[in-house]
C-alpha cells in the first residue's frame, strides 16, 4: 500500500489553503478559492512559483515554499486533522503485516511531526517532495517508494485524493483507490472510487 498524505491520510489542504491565504494577505494581494484549489496535489516548488508569480513576491520559489512550510507546520503540531477511517485503515494494515509506504509531496519537516502520532515504522518507506527530482503527476515518486519497498508498482495499490496524485500513481503502474476530498477526480483505467475510507479494510483492498 502507497499512500499519499495531503487530503488522503490527514485532512491538512485547509491548512495549506489558510497559509497561502495569510501569505497574500501580508504581501498586500489577494488569493482566491481557484488559486487554492489549482494548488491542491502539486509539488511544492510548483506551488512556490505560482505563489511567486501569482502575489508578486520578492521571494525565490524555494523561499516561498519555506513561508508555506512555516505555516503549516505550526498548523499541525498543534492539531492532526486525520481523514475519516485514514489512521485506522493505516493501523489495520499494519497488524495485518501489509507493507505500507508514504508518498507525499510535502516536505519532511512537515511530515515528521505527524508520524511522531503513529506507532514506529507504520510507514517502512517515506518519499518526500524534497527527495524526488520531479514531482507528482510524474511517477517518480511511485516508483522510487515501489523500489524501496522491493516490489512492482504493478503490486501496489495507491490512495489518493487529487487528479495530480491519482495519475502520478497510475502513472507508475499502481492500482489507485481514490476517495475525492477537496478537487473532483476523473475517472481512469486504474482508478477505483470510494466516498471514504471509513469501513475498508486490509481485505478490501485485498480485492483491488
Amino acid at each position: 500500500m502507497l499512500w499519499d498524505m495531503d487530503g488522503t491520510l490527514v485532512d491538512t489542504e485547509p491548512y495549506w489553503m489558510a497559509t497561502e491565504t495569510a501569505i497574500a494577505e501580508e504581501h498586500g494581494g489577494t488569493w482566491t478559492h481557484e488559486d487554492a484549489m489549482s494548488l491542491v496535489g502539486n509539488d511544492l516548488l510548483t506551488s512556490g512559483r505560482y505563489l511567486k508569480d501569482r502575489l508578486g513576491l520578492d521571494q525565490s520559489p524555494e523561499e516561498v515554499v519555506e513561508l508555506l512550510l512555516d505555516g503549516v507546520v505550526a498548523k499541525v503540531r498543534h492539531a492532526v486533522p486525520w481523514c475519516a477511517g485514514s489512521r485506522e485503515l493505516l493501523l489495520a494494515l499494519r497488524k495485518a503485516g501489509v507493507p505500507c509506504g508514504l508518498v507525499t509531496m510535502s516536505y519532511e519537516r512537515f511530515v515528521a511531526p505527524i508520524l511522531e502520532h503513529l506507532p514506529p515504522e507504520t510507514f517502512r518507506v517515506i518519499v518526500t517532495g524534497d527527495m524526488v527530482s520531479q514531482g507528482k503527476p510524474h511517477p517518480e515518486a511511485y516508483l522510487t517508494a515501489a523500489a524501496a519497498l522491493g516490489v512492482d508498482a504493478a503490486d501496489c495499490v495507491a490512495i489518493e485524493d487529487s487528479p495530480t496524485g491519482a495519475r502520478s500513481a497510475e502513472s507508475a503502474g499502481c492500482r489507485v483507490l481514490v476517495v475525492p476530498n477537496h478537487v473532483p477526480v476523473p475517472e481512469g483505467p486504474q482508478r477505483v472510487f470510494r466516498d471514504t475510507l471509513e469501513g475498508l479494510t486490509p481485505e478490501d483492498l485485498a480485492a483491488l
